[in-house]
């Protein structure tokens, strides 16, 4: 406890101290922490593989590639975002001007997930940056390698008096780390814990981001192009083995093509991965043991169409479809996290909605339709984070957009612009000038009010 609080004590002098403030400082700690990025790139590719398997292209461009992104366009508009912004003014109050004077929030805890431990720590990292905070770290545990890793970087990038990683089993760190009140929270993980960082953050009233999860769907209906669809709703599935919070989780297809796409599906699967996905290269491996059996117990729930082929020892699930899937399934009840997919057929768009309403609030959806009135409907009738239309996961790679889920899915977004905001408290000021003072608001009213409602009205 006594290095936490001396850590916390550390970060918090430095805070007040205003070195943090200035545009010269940011710019140069993100400028630092590409350079040591790109400096143990390597060791960073090998850590991922270690830790999931992944292949340094499914790596470099999830977790490494999309960082150098990420800080790129927010060196190009830092210097903007950081620029006090002038609004108007009500006309009862003149002459007065009206800013907003985008301030730091101070010290920040940014808490990371085990399936893409690198970037999912250091992308909102980049946001705390760019906005003028100190961060304290938590990776996982869970992939070790990684975890590893990231210490080293974080330790060369910067003053642990800045950033700085606290590393240990998360169930016994995070409440103690937690027992200091932060100035905000940044947690990416599964809904049961993001309830229990809202919880232990409440009696210090510190907002909270939660990057959450929860069953995203993906509709495919009869007007798509069903080759098109297969292959890139199997790349968004079989992506670090389905172990994505925006994978799609299920497919909801059209009664009439769920046959030929079935067929596509199964033909993407081979042409990605070979007739024996285990001996390929590109395809990753469940994180350990227990997400593994929790896994295998979704193969039993449906007809196995493709895939069901596990090794524990080797932590190996093939890419499986499910059909014949009853909505009151554990696997239509829970996020799946892994290579499995069930299909399912609907006969009209309303009970497509009505039956992504079972499962509310995904944090993603994905449509492949050649119908702009379905894209519509999706769009208007379906609470979701973010998605993309004819495509799976891409819209997260895009700094423009906004990420983050909704309801149970999550609150509050990152990426670009939205992440430094994430990070900043915008500080309302009005500047009223005293060469005049209109006397309308003071004492004694009389007849005032007439003026009064005539100005506001």
């Amino acid at each position: 406890m006594h290095a936490v609080t001396d850590t916390y004590n550390a970060q918090r002098r430095f805070f007040d101290s205003g070195a943090t403030r200035p545009y010269a400082f940011r710019k140069a700690q993100l400028k630092q922490l590409k350079k040591v990025i790109k400096r143990h790139e390597a060791a960073i590719l090998g850590a991922l593989y270690a830790d999931l398997h992944k292949h340094p292209m499914e790596a470099f461009g999830s977790e490494v590639g999309l960082l150098y992104d990420e800080i790129d366009h927010t060196l190009t508009n830092l210097r903007q975002w950081m620029r006090p912004q002038p609004v108007s003014s009500p006309l009862l109050h003149y002459p007065s001007g009206s800013k907003i004077y985008p301030e730091p929030k101070g010290l920040t805890l940014l808490i990371g997930p085990w399936n893409y431990p690198f970037q999912l720590l250091i992308n909102p990292l980049i946001g705390a940056i760019a906005a003028g905070n100190c961060a304290i770290l938590k990776p996982s545990e869970m992939a070790p390698q990684t975890e590893a890793v990231i210490r080293k970087v974080i330790a060369e990038a910067f003053d642990p008096a800045f950033v700085t990683v606290i590393t240990g089993e998360g169930h016994l760190v995070i409440p103690e780390i937690m027992q200091h009140r932060f100035d905000h929270i940044f947690f990416t993980g599964s809904i049961p814990v993001g309830r229990k960082i809202l919880e232990m953050a409440a009696p210090h009233l510190t907002p909270v981001t939660l990057e959450l999860g929860g069953k995203s769907p993906c509709i495919v209906d009869k007007s798509a192009d069903l080759k098109t669809a297969a292959r890139r709703i199997i790349w968004g599935k079989c992506w670090n083995a389905g172990q994505t919070c925006i994978a799609p989780d299920y497919v909801l297809a059209h009664h009439s093509i769920v046959t030929p796409l079935l067929e596509h599906m199964k033909t993407a699967i081979t042409q990605f991965f070979g007739d024996n996905p285990a001996e390929s290269p590109d395809y990753a491996r469940i994180i350990n043991e227990k997400r593994f059996d929790q896994l295998t117990a979704y193969l039993q729930q449906g007809t196995i169409e493709t895939g069901g082929v596990t090794d524990r020892a080797g932590k190996y699930i093939a890419p499986t479809i499910l059909t014949n899937v009853s909505f009151d399934a554990p696997v239509m009840k829970e996020e799946i996290f892994g290579p499995v997919l069930p299909l399912i057929p609907y006969r009209e768009t309303d009970e497509a909605v009505a039956m992504i309403a079972k499962n509310p609030y995904p944090l993603s959806l994905y449509l492949f339709s050649g119908s702009s009135k379905t894209e519509k409907t999706f769009i208007e009738r379906v609470a979701f984070g973010g998605g993309c239309i004819n495509n799976t996961l891409v819209h997260f790679t895009n700094a423009e957009l906004p990420f983050g889920g909704v309801g149970y899915s999550g609150m509050g977004r990152y990426h670009g612009r939205s992440s430094f905001e994430e990070f900043t408290h915008m500080k309302g000021v009005m500047k009223t000038a005293t060469w005049l003072d209109v006397p309308v608001k003071y004492p004694p009213f009389g007849n005032k009010i007439r003026l009064a409602k005539m100005i506001m009205k």
